[in-house]
């Protein structure tokens, strides 16, 4: 092999550069567009919505979706054996799927949202919580895509398997006895990204028999605080979020949501920030209020 063939082979394999137009890990969609092009770069549809949405995601995603991009299955790749709605599996399932889908842990894998910013980060933190390298955010989902011209494709993406390489990192999730004794002793702050109104109680859950409120202690930092039109919004406007729902984020921190897939919209916030990763309470609200977990409601 030639030096230059040498120099080809090893730029095919590298990962490519951080857009300079935003923080990581978010890209914006020409910087997808063109880093599309090396066949170690993949996109990820991982594209979720709440039951009561009526919206039907692989549907959507088999009717347009970015070129090339595999369709990730929250609710697929989740604990068969749990009661509790997508949580982690194991790693030696986890890895299974990930390869069937044509996808390794040292590829560069960008995921995205048909809404936005919603379901995407919960991909995004699964990822890395199982050990890929390189996982960025296309900063504005599908939408943002779209509203750039830029070409979309319908029907079942098929990749050649590979092999993924999944371990999971344990420190990087919480479990509700951790989170209890978290809220007792004060050892870690919890934020909860659900809306103000089911936060207070003031809404009802969009699971059926779920009690509305929150755990006695808990910060409430509604998800849509840290991003504007499905964009996450610039770093300092992001700590001042935190700042008003009196969190601290270079403190201990832990955060929930209903199902452990929109509190990873405030853990990609704080990895655009700069700041520390909190752990990830995986049952969320849905475990800690169907497991006797303590109910506090507003007003």
């Amino acid at each position: 092999m030639t030096d230059a063939s040498r120099i080809a082979a090893s730029e095919a394999h590298a990962a490519p550069g951080p857009d300079p137009a935003l923080p990581p890990p978010l890209v914006s969609p020409q910087w997808l567009a063109q880093a599309l092009a090396s066949p170690r770069v993949c996109a990820l549809d991982a594209s979720w919505h709440l039951p009561t949405a009526g919206r039907d995601a692989r549907a959507e995603h088999l009717a347009a979706h970015i070129p090339g991009a595999p369709f990730f299955d929250i609710d697929a790749l989740s604990d068969a054996s749990s009661d509790l709605p997508h949580m982690l599996p194991d790693a030696a399932a986890f890895g299974r799927a990930m390869g069937a889908l044509g996808v390794s842990e040292d590829m560069t894998l960008v995921v995205y949202d048909s809404i936005g910013l919603f379901s995407a980060p919960r991909a995004w933190w699964t990822l890395r919580v199982f050990g890929a390298r390189d996982v960025r955010v296309l900063d504005g989902g599908l939408p943002a895509w779209r509203a750039a011209g830029l070409p979309l494709e319908s029907g079942t993406v098929t990749r050649a398997p590979t092999i993924f390489h999944a371990r999971l990192d344990a420190g990087a999730v919480a479990n509700m006895a951790e989170v209890r004794s978290a809220l007792a002793d004060g050892s870690a702050q919890v934020a909860d990204a659900r809306s103000a109104e089911r936060f207070s109680g003031a809404a009802a859950e969009p699971r059926p028999g779920l009690p509305a409120g929150h755990m006695p202690g808990a910060r409430n930092l509604p998800m849509g605080l840290v991003q504007a039109q499905g964009r996450m919004k610039a770093p300092a406007d992001v700590l001042a979020a935190f700042a008003q729902a009196g969190l601290d984020p270079d403190r201990p921190m832990v955060t929930s949501c209903g199902s452990g897939v929109t509190a990873a919209v405030l853990n990609l916030a704080l990895a655009v920030a700069g700041k520390p990763q909190p752990r990830l309470y995986d049952g969320s609200w849905t475990e800690w209020a169907s497991r006797g977990g303590a109910v506090e409601r507003d007003g």
